[in-house]
């Protein structure tokens, strides 16, 4: 699959700009599934203010699609046209703040956030270290793991609208539910700022460390996988749902349901994006019979099949 080429009118259109623009770039290999098509443009910005004037200048009729780690991420094999950004250096640092508090930009892993927090002696935050993502997608999603989600720590997210203006989100703005966020969807994140609490380093290590334990007991965390697949329907477990719809280990062709944690979908190897679509699609059809109840993706899945 190969689009026409549209980076060298933005580039022309866009003197100013410092970022890297990449016409028909491979999206495969920024994936945790390892599959998919290519984006149309690939924009990496240098800094917010790159960003705001990229999507200020930007064609409206252009369409817009941001992608953070690729760990919760579906490209689907024909690609995705207009321009795909993806946040990088710019947007990675980690600062410690007066009052406990963490500032993140949406390119740093949750991990390090959890890990800066620890070192600081700053309590709240270790769940972070169970998401396996960026802070970016953490702010869209309500990213939570072991207890706690992302609403619970955040007092306001920064981000850029589709206008090129620079935004503020209190937390009460984000308008978070479980796995959801009511902030407008133009919005790229590229800022958090946490609260946490004091707390004892060596409490806090010993509590990443028990989630990181639970997670490679339970999880294929070295498979190419997306993470969790389904979110968990009001009073269930989709993993629970998916057991008994008799779907762990079901193939697609290069794709499987786990069979070590049967809300993950897995490529074997030389499953398509299509392959692991498909799969999904019939394990929530598959749980509709059984049981009754509509499964509802987690994982984002963007692009053309």
């Amino acid at each position: 699959m190969t689009f026409p080429d549209l980076a060298a009118d933005l580039k022309a259109r866009l003197p100013q700009l410092r970022g890297r623009l990449m016409s028909n770039q491979p999206l495969a290999e920024l994936t945790w599934f390892r599959v998919g098509g290519p984006a149309q443009v690939l924009f990496m910005p240098e800094d917010e203010a790159d960003l705001a004037y990229f999507l200020g200048q930007l064609p409206a009729e252009i369409p817009v699609t941001v992608v953070g780690l690729g760990s919760n991420l579906i490209v689907r094999d024909g690609g995705v046209p207009g321009v795909v950004i993806r946040l990088g250096r710019g947007f990675a640092e980690v600062k410690v703040e007066e009052g406990t508090r963490i500032r993140a930009g949406t390119a740093v892993p949750d991990v390090k956030v959890s890990r800066a927090a620890q070192e600081a002696a700053i309590t709240g935050l270790a769940f972070f270290r169970g998401i396996p993502g960026a802070i970016g997608g953490a702010l869209r999603m309500n990213g939570g793991a072991y207890g706690r989600e992302t609403k619970d720590a955040l007092i306001e997210a920064r981000g850029v609208d589709r206008q090129g203006r620079v935004r503020v989100f209190a937390n009460a703005d984000m308008h978070y539910t479980y796995r959801h966020c009511g902030a407008p969807d133009d919005v790229i994140f590229t800022q958090a700022l946490f609260q946490g609490a004091p707390g004892d380093p060596a409490t806090i290590a010993a509590e990443m460390e028990k989630i990181t334990e639970s997670r490679e007991a339970t999880q294929p965390i070295k498979s190419r996988t997306g993470g969790s697949t389904f979110k968990n329907p009001p009073g269930h477990k989709a993993w629970q749902l998916i057991d008994a719809a008799g779907c762990r280990g079901l193939k697609r062709g290069g794709a499987q349901v786990s069979e070590m944690h049967c809300n993950f979908l897995i490529n074997l190897g030389s499953a398509t994006a299509a392959d692991i679509e498909a799969l999904g699609e019939t394990v929530r059809r598959r749980v509709m019979e059984n049981s009754g109840i509509e499964l509802e993706w987690e994982i984002k899945r963007i692009g053309a099949a």
